[in-house]
Protein backbone atom coordinates (compact mmCIF):
# COMPACT_ATOMS: atom_id res chain seq x y z
CA UNK A 1 0.00 0.00 0.00
CA UNK A 2 1.44 3.48 -1.39
CA UNK A 3 -0.20 5.32 1.66
CA UNK A 4 -0.67 4.56 5.36
CA UNK A 5 -3.57 6.07 7.13
CA UNK A 6 -3.43 7.51 10.38
CA UNK A 7 -5.65 6.34 13.26
CA UNK A 8 -8.22 8.79 13.91
CA UNK A 9 -7.91 10.34 17.63
CA UNK A 10 -11.03 9.29 19.36
CA UNK A 11 -13.03 11.97 19.82
CA UNK A 12 -13.26 13.75 23.64
CA UNK A 13 -15.89 16.35 22.92
CA UNK A 14 -19.52 14.79 23.16
CA UNK A 15 -22.06 15.52 20.34
CA UNK A 16 -24.65 18.09 21.29
CA UNK A 17 -26.87 15.28 21.44
CA UNK A 18 -25.73 13.27 24.01
CA UNK A 19 -25.09 16.38 25.83
CA UNK A 20 -28.93 17.07 25.65
CA UNK A 21 -29.25 13.28 27.21
CA UNK A 22 -26.55 14.20 30.09
CA UNK A 23 -28.65 17.19 30.72
CA UNK A 24 -31.98 15.34 30.97
CA UNK A 25 -30.33 12.56 32.92
CA UNK A 26 -28.93 14.91 35.47
CA UNK A 27 -32.34 17.14 36.26
CA UNK A 28 -34.09 14.04 36.27
CA UNK A 29 -32.08 12.27 38.94
CA UNK A 30 -35.28 9.58 39.74
CA UNK A 31 -36.02 8.53 35.83
CA UNK A 32 -34.76 5.07 34.42
CA UNK A 33 -32.32 5.55 31.18
CA UNK A 34 -35.84 5.16 28.85
CA UNK A 35 -37.52 7.92 30.36
CA UNK A 36 -33.91 9.89 30.04
CA UNK A 37 -33.96 8.49 26.43
CA UNK A 38 -37.66 9.83 25.44
CA UNK A 39 -37.40 13.57 27.27
CA UNK A 40 -33.88 13.69 25.33
CA UNK A 41 -35.15 13.01 22.23
CA UNK A 42 -38.15 15.34 22.43
CA UNK A 43 -35.87 17.92 23.25
CA UNK A 44 -33.44 16.97 19.98
CA UNK A 45 -37.30 17.43 18.30
CA UNK A 46 -37.73 20.37 20.00
CA UNK A 47 -34.49 21.93 18.94
CA UNK A 48 -34.76 20.64 15.27
CA UNK A 49 -37.79 22.06 14.58
CA UNK A 50 -37.05 25.52 16.53
CA UNK A 51 -34.08 25.58 14.00
CA UNK A 52 -35.74 24.90 10.87
CA UNK A 53 -36.33 27.84 9.71
CA UNK A 54 -32.63 28.81 10.02
CA UNK A 55 -33.42 31.42 13.75
CA UNK A 56 -34.29 30.47 17.23
CA UNK A 57 -36.49 33.40 17.97
CA UNK A 58 -37.58 34.41 21.50
CA UNK A 59 -41.53 33.27 21.20
CA UNK A 60 -40.07 30.10 20.13
CA UNK A 61 -37.44 29.55 23.45
CA UNK A 62 -40.22 30.46 25.05
CA UNK A 63 -42.70 27.81 23.92
CA UNK A 64 -39.74 25.21 24.07
CA UNK A 65 -39.84 26.61 28.66
CA UNK A 66 -43.55 26.11 28.59
CA UNK A 67 -43.53 23.15 26.82
CA UNK A 68 -40.49 21.53 28.57
CA UNK A 69 -42.25 22.52 31.82
CA UNK A 70 -44.80 19.77 31.05
CA UNK A 71 -42.80 17.26 31.32
CA UNK A 72 -43.26 15.19 34.63
CA UNK A 73 -40.13 14.66 36.87
CA UNK A 74 -38.20 17.63 34.78
CA UNK A 75 -37.34 20.20 36.99
CA UNK A 76 -36.71 23.76 35.81
CA UNK A 77 -33.27 23.88 36.08
CA UNK A 78 -33.46 20.96 33.72
CA UNK A 79 -35.98 22.66 31.54
CA UNK A 80 -33.15 25.76 31.69
CA UNK A 81 -30.27 23.37 31.27
CA UNK A 82 -32.33 21.86 28.29
CA UNK A 83 -33.19 25.66 26.36
CA UNK A 84 -29.66 26.70 27.29
CA UNK A 85 -28.06 23.65 25.09
CA UNK A 86 -30.76 24.52 22.28
CA UNK A 87 -29.55 27.95 22.19
CA UNK A 88 -25.54 26.78 22.70
CA UNK A 89 -25.48 23.76 20.10
CA UNK A 90 -28.99 24.27 18.71
CA UNK A 91 -27.30 24.42 14.96
CA UNK A 92 -25.72 21.01 15.84
CA UNK A 93 -28.45 19.27 17.34
CA UNK A 94 -30.85 20.36 14.22
CA UNK A 95 -28.01 19.10 11.64
CA UNK A 96 -28.73 15.66 13.81
CA UNK A 97 -31.05 13.65 11.72
CA UNK A 98 -34.13 13.07 12.98
CA UNK A 99 -34.45 9.30 12.87
CA UNK A 100 -32.01 9.53 16.13
CA UNK A 101 -34.92 11.21 17.91
CA UNK A 102 -38.03 10.14 16.22
CA UNK A 103 -36.18 6.44 16.55
CA UNK A 104 -36.33 6.51 20.51
CA UNK A 105 -40.19 7.86 20.57
CA UNK A 106 -41.53 5.17 17.93
CA UNK A 107 -39.92 2.45 19.79
CA UNK A 108 -40.49 3.60 23.58
CA UNK A 109 -43.83 5.30 23.64
CA UNK A 110 -47.45 4.81 22.47
CA UNK A 111 -49.40 6.13 19.64
CA UNK A 112 -51.29 8.88 21.92
CA UNK A 113 -47.93 10.20 23.10
CA UNK A 114 -46.04 10.41 19.45
CA UNK A 115 -49.61 12.38 18.81
CA UNK A 116 -49.06 14.49 21.42
CA UNK A 117 -45.26 15.06 20.71
CA UNK A 118 -46.20 15.97 17.24
CA UNK A 119 -48.87 18.54 18.56
CA UNK A 120 -46.41 20.16 20.83
CA UNK A 121 -43.52 20.57 17.73
CA UNK A 122 -46.35 22.23 15.18
CA UNK A 123 -46.96 24.62 18.81
CA UNK A 124 -43.41 25.06 18.80
CA UNK A 125 -43.60 25.85 14.40
CA UNK A 126 -46.62 28.23 14.69
CA UNK A 127 -45.25 30.05 17.98
CA UNK A 128 -43.58 32.76 15.88
CA UNK A 129 -46.69 33.33 14.06
CA UNK A 130 -45.69 31.69 10.84
CA UNK A 131 -44.93 27.75 10.08
CA UNK A 132 -42.72 28.40 6.91
CA UNK A 133 -42.27 25.46 4.15
CA UNK A 134 -39.32 24.43 5.71
CA UNK A 135 -41.21 23.57 8.64
CA UNK A 136 -44.26 22.28 7.34
CA UNK A 137 -41.40 19.82 5.37
CA UNK A 138 -39.75 18.54 8.71
CA UNK A 139 -42.79 17.95 10.55
CA UNK A 140 -44.05 16.06 8.14
CA UNK A 141 -41.14 13.85 8.12
CA UNK A 142 -40.84 14.06 11.74
CA UNK A 143 -45.02 12.73 12.05
CA UNK A 144 -43.96 9.91 9.36
CA UNK A 145 -40.90 8.81 11.09
CA UNK A 146 -43.59 8.65 14.44
CA UNK A 147 -44.93 6.19 12.74
CA UNK A 148 -48.40 8.61 12.25
CA UNK A 149 -50.61 8.56 9.18
CA UNK A 150 -51.77 11.89 7.11
CA UNK A 151 -55.26 11.81 9.02
CA UNK A 152 -53.34 12.73 12.08
CA UNK A 153 -50.87 15.12 10.78
CA UNK A 154 -53.64 17.26 9.01
CA UNK A 155 -55.98 17.36 12.63
CA UNK A 156 -52.57 18.60 14.53
CA UNK A 157 -51.97 21.05 11.59
CA UNK A 158 -55.66 22.42 11.39
CA UNK A 159 -54.94 24.04 14.19
CA UNK A 160 -52.98 26.21 12.86
CA UNK A 161 -53.73 26.24 9.28
CA UNK A 162 -53.93 30.52 9.93
CA UNK A 163 -50.24 30.54 10.16
CA UNK A 164 -48.95 28.32 7.12
CA UNK A 165 -46.85 30.16 4.63
CA UNK A 166 -47.57 27.96 1.75
CA UNK A 167 -51.21 29.24 2.28
CA UNK A 168 -50.46 32.60 1.96
CA UNK A 169 -48.90 32.89 -1.22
Amino acid sequence: MFFRTQQAEPSTVPEPSELLREAVAAHMPEADDETVAIVGAIGGLLARVAHADGRLDASELAEIREQLGRIDGLAQSGVEAVCALVEEHGGPLAVEGIQSYTRVLYERTERGMRVEVLDVLLDLAASDGVISLDETNLLRRVANALGLDDAEYNASQQRHRARLSVLKA
